[in-house]
């Protein structure tokens, strides 16, 4: 068995040649990868609905837009919690009850506790519901056929307050010829 370099906590950038619908233009964050597979959410799907109709007390913690994200097409009726604690919690003893870090400043939130747990910590604070998720392999499948560019990621794309334009954005950053794919045309058949 290969093994597996992590990718946990790095951006996958949908490259202008990935066919799937659900994944155009999307920008995922992984919260975890292994051998056993990966876990991301897509940070720039945003859905018309409130965080405080579906979880009551979380709603005033979401940063804006104040709405769900839709996380990737599983499990779209769960919901995960990423927040940003400010410092990064630097060591476990100082990580707020109910966040657990995943990278650097950025960690997932319990939704199960009682939100003004984490009130004061938190930086900001996303919902999504369902995931996006990758047998053994197959990530590594799919980056091998040119699918993903993987970046760093950085604590302000959780709360990016202009989801729409984060594709561009995160690419525009790059010092590489990856900032030119940032002027990639939406149809370049109109080009």
């Amino acid at each position: 068995m290969t093994e597996v370099s992590s990718l946990t906590g790095r951006l996958l950038v949908a490259t202008p040649a990935l066919a799937d619908p659900n994944f155009d233009r999307a920008v995922v964050l992984l919260l975890d990868h292994d051998e056993e597979g990966s876990l991301g959410v897509v940070l720039n799907r945003p859905t018309p609905v409130d965080v405080g109709d579906i979880l009551e007390g979380w709603g005033d913690l979401a940063g804006e837009p104040g709405v769900v994200f839709q996380g990737g097409p599983v499990q779209l009726d769960s919901a995960l919690g990423v927040a940003v604690i400010p410092g990064g919690a630097s060591s476990a003893e100082r990580a707020p009850l109910g966040w657990r870090r995943v990278h650097g400043a950025i960690g997932l939130v319990d939704l199960e506790a009682p939100p003004e747990l984490l009130a004061s910590a938190l930086g900001s604070l996303r919902i999504f519901a369902g995931y996006a998720g990758w047998g053994p392999g197959q990530l590594e499948d799919e980056l091998v056929d040119g699918a993903w560019y993987v970046v760093e990621s950085e604590p302000g794309d959780v709360s990016s307050p202009a989801p729409e334009r984060l594709w561009r954005e995160v690419l525009r950053r790059q010092r590489s010829e990856l900032a030119m794919v940032a002027t990639y045309p939406d149809d370049p058949s109109l080009n």
